[in-house]
C-alpha cells in the first residue's frame, strides 16, 4: 500500500522532496538513495522524448560535489556522446542554482547473447518469509525510516547481505520505471555493513557508481555488501546487486572516513 513519495513535481525539471528524503548523516540534508533515482527517472524521461531506439543504460556514475540540502532540486539532462549503439547522456541536480550532484549514463545497444551469457554470482534466496530489520535503530533519517529491509544473514562489521524495498513513489502522480525505483535503493549499501558505529566514525560516500549486465526487475533490491576501511582515511564499499529472479550488476562507493565530531578519544 502506498504511503507517499520521495519527491512531488514542481515543473518539467524540478522537484520538491518530502519528509521521507531526509538523510541518516544530517536530517536536514537528502539521503542520495533517492536523489540517484531521480537523476535516473529524468535521464529517461529525456531519452523517452526522443526516437526511440534499442540502447539500454547500463552504466550510471553519480559524483556527489556538495552540501545535499533538504530543498527544491532542478535537473538539467544533455547528451555528451551521441551515437546509434553506445552513447552517454549526463545530467545534474541543482539547488539554488548550485550543481550539487553530476551523473553519467553510458548506453549500450541491446543485442541477443542469451547463447554466451554466464559468469555471475549465485542468487540470494528470496526475501519472502525472510524477518525484517529496524534499521533504524542504526540510523535515522525519513528514508531509512521508510525501508522494508530483510536480511539475509545477520548483520556484521563490514559485511551485509539484505532485501531492500520501499511502498513510497518516487515522484508523486508519476509512473517510476523498475530501473529508476532499483537505483533509488542501492545507495543503501552503505548503511547495511558499517564496520564501525555511525556515532563514533563517519564514512560517507562521495560517489555511486553501478554497472549493470541485465535491467533489474521487480520491487526488491538485493544488496550483497562488503565495506572496506583503510589506513589513511578512505574506504570502499562493494556491493553485488541482485532483483529477484538473480545477480544484475555491481555497486562501488568510494568512503571517507574520519572520526565523528563529539565522539569519544
Amino acid at each position: 500500500m502506498n504511503t507517499g513519495s520521495y519527491f512531488e513535481l514542481i515543473d518539467d525539471h524540478r522537484y520538491k522532496p518530502t519528509p521521507h528524503a531526509s538523510g541518516a548523516w544530517a536530517t536536514d540534508e537528502y539521503h542520495f538513495s533517492p536523489v540517484g533515482g531521480l537523476l535516473v527517472h529524468a535521464i529517461e524521461g529525456y531519452l523517452a522524448a526522443r526516437p526511440a531506439t534499442d540502447l539500454v543504460l547500463s552504466r550510471i556514475s553519480f559524483d556527489i560535489l556538495g552540501r545535499l540540502a533538504l530543498d527544491e532540486c532542478e535537473i538539467r539532462v544533455e547528451t555528451i556522446r551521441p551515437g546509434r549503439t553506445i552513447e552517454l547522456v549526463e545530467a545534474v541536480a541543482l539547488i539554488a542554482d548550485r550543481p550539487v550532484v553530476r551523473a553519467r549514463a553510458w548506453l549500450l545497444a541491446s543485442w541477443d547473447t542469451g547463447a554466451v551469457a554466464g559468469g555471475a554470482p549465485d542468487r540470494l534466496p528470496a526475501p519472502d518469509g525472510l524477518a525484517p530489520w529496524d534499521m533504524g535503530a542504526v540510523w535515522p533519517g525519513g528514508y531509512v525510516a521508510s525501508l522494508d529491509v530483510r536480511p539475509v544473514t545477520p548483520p556484521q562489521p563490514g559485511r551485509g547481505t539484505a532485501w531492500i524495498s520501499t511502498p513510497l513513489d518516487l515522484v508523486a502522480g508519476q509512473s517510476a520505471s523498475p530501473l529508476a525505483s532499483y537505483v533509488a535503493l542501492v545507495d543503501t549499501a552503505n548503511g547495511i555493513a558499517v564496520r564501525q558505529p555511525p556515532t563514533a566514525w563517519m564514512f560517507p560516500n562521495v560517489d555511486l557508481t553501478i554497472h549493470l549486465h541485465r535491467r533489474p526487475e521487480g520491487g526488491w533490491t538485493g544488496l550483497d555488501t562488503t565495506v572496506t576501511f583503510g589506513p589513511t582515511g578512505q574506504g570502499v564499499t562493494s556491493t553485488v546487486l541482485h532483483d529477484v529472479t538473480g545477480p544484475v550488476g555491481y555497486a562501488q562507493q568510494i568512503l571517507t572516513v574520519r572520526p565523528s565530531a563529539g565522539a569519544d578519544g
